[in-house]
């Protein structure tokens, strides 16, 4: 009966190890891909380039508190809202309204878009 237990404590301790190393491997980075999806549909002709660039659209670094320019931006023209679905307007509505949002290279995102570059700058160090 004892090796019973003993085996059971050994399978949970090796379930617990497994799981922590799960968790410790992933990205710390977490965008939001309805936010991304929309960027994509949205300006089509950035193409590659905002397939590629993923979180670091809005985002910089490791960690998702870092935004760049264009994410801070975002994230006023949002107002508060927070979690957005795939397909709410909120989402559309708030990457047109930035469009006009100087960036830190002192031209406008939507200049930045239309010059097929994508829109976000990390902040200076």
């Amino acid at each position: 009966m004892q090796s019973f237990r003993w085996t059971n404590v050994r399978v949970l301790a090796g379930v617990a190890v497994v799981g922590a190393l799960v968790l410790l491997g992933q990205d710390s980075v977490h965008a939001r891909k309805p936010y991304h999806d929309a960027f994509v549909a949205a300006y089509p002709e950035l193409g590659e380039a905002a397939k590629t660039a993923k979180c670091n659209v809005c985002h910089f670094g490791d960690a998702k508190k870092n935004r760049n320019d264009y994410g801070d931006a975002m994230v006023k023209a949002l107002a508060g809202k927070k979690n957005l679905k795939e397909g709410d307007e909120g989402i559309k509505t708030a990457l047109k309204a930035i469009e006009a949002d100087k960036g830190a290279e002192g031209k406008t995102f939507g200049e930045l878009i239309k010059a097929g570059k994508l829109p976000g700058k990390e902040p200076a160090k």
